[in-house]
């Protein structure tokens, strides 16, 4: 979902200012309404469940070996794809062989680096306003919402979903690249539309969050359309990381509450390839030791009790 990046709150107001009268206020989703996500997945309402989700899977071949390395041998138990990328046939190839797995799509509207970059799935003239003049996407949400329009966003996130279906990746949740579907209301629309039709849970910010900037009763109206979402999502927090990627995450894995919450992380391999891409990619090396090999998470795991779910139970328990 949501970028690391300093421009997170800066866009988070314009969530704010675009509010929009045909979205309801509710103060809360509701705890006293029945059971808790954890009980309706088989859980006591006491545990902490957490989902460890790697985005941008199959935007490079790092990516993809760190998230199969993640998934086979450590800690990582949900990731979502970037469909219009290059190296989306590789993952496609071995989600489709690996039915166990939790694959999402990681919605993409935005191709933010300076130098690796790509265009929609859709071709250009159907969706104009979201290719720039290079023929990819822009590089930023704030192009998107200047150019182009919620329905072609619509138009492109179907595109993807379909694409990565006909591939035999058995979607499990949507979230959105960069946030872009999640930081205006009018896209927000568009990001409900698809978890509707293609009967997905998503990422969803916090209440806390929410409510924070504005937009108190919108996990309600996801809910109301009978989406679901986990209980929280480590977002805000990021801005703390800091350089030692293992003790942050470690001291939220300390702090979780009871219930679902999703950690979403950048993991990769620190290959030639991802540090000719991307400034980041010591943090996404890192997340990738981390939720791998690094054997002091795992510990902290068993002894806290702390239970590793995906997002499969999820949309099973949603389409049920």
């Amino acid at each position: 979902m949501l970028v690391r990046m300093s421009n997170t709150f800066r866009i988070a107001r314009l969530l704010v200012l675009s509010l929009s009268p045909f979205l309801p206020i509710h103060p809360t989703i509701g705890a006293d309404s029945g059971p808790t996500l954890a009980e309706r997945l088989g859980h006591q309402a006491s545990d902490r469940l957490v989902i460890i989700n790697c985005d941008d899977v199959g935007m490079c071949h790092a990516a993809n070996a760190a998230v199969i390395a993640g998934m086979e041998q450590g800690l990582i138990s949900s990731g979502t794809i970037m469909v219009p990328c290059p190296w989306f046939p590789e993952i496609a190839a071995y989600a489709s062989t690996h039915p166990q797995g939790s694959f999402g799509i990681h919605l993409c509207h935005t191709s933010e680096w300076k130098f690796y970059r790509w265009p929609p799935v859709l071709p250009a003239a159907e969706v104009p306003g979201l290719v720039d003049p290079e023929g990819r996407l822009w590089h930023s949400i704030e192009e998107v919402y200047a150019h182009a329009t919620p329905d072609e966003a619509l138009r492109e996130g179907r595109a993807q979903v379909r694409k990565a279906l006909a591939a035999g990746i058995d979607v499990t949740h949507l979230d959105s690249h960069m946030g872009t579907l999640q930081y205006d209301l009018r896209y927000v629309e568009a990001y409900l539309s698809l978890a509707k039709e293609f009967d997905l849970p998503v990422r969803m910010a916090s209440q806390e969050t929410l409510a924070k900037f504005g937009q108190p009763g919108l996990r309600q109206r996801f809910s109301d359309a009978g989406i679901l979402f986990p209980d929280y999502l480590v977002h805000e927090e990021l801005s703390g990381m800091g350089r030692d990627v293992a003790g942050f995450w470690t001291r939220i894995l300390e702090d979780l509450k009871p219930g679902v919450t999703e950690l979403y992380i950048h993991a990769a391999k620190p290959t030639e390839e991802l540090q000719a891409i991307t400034g980041s990619w010591r943090t996404r090396g890192a997340e990738a030791e981390t939720f791998t090999d690094n054997a002091a998470v795992r510990t902290l795991l068993e002894q806290r009790g702390i239970k590793r779910i995906s997002y499969r139970p999820i949309r099973d328990l949603q389409r049920h």
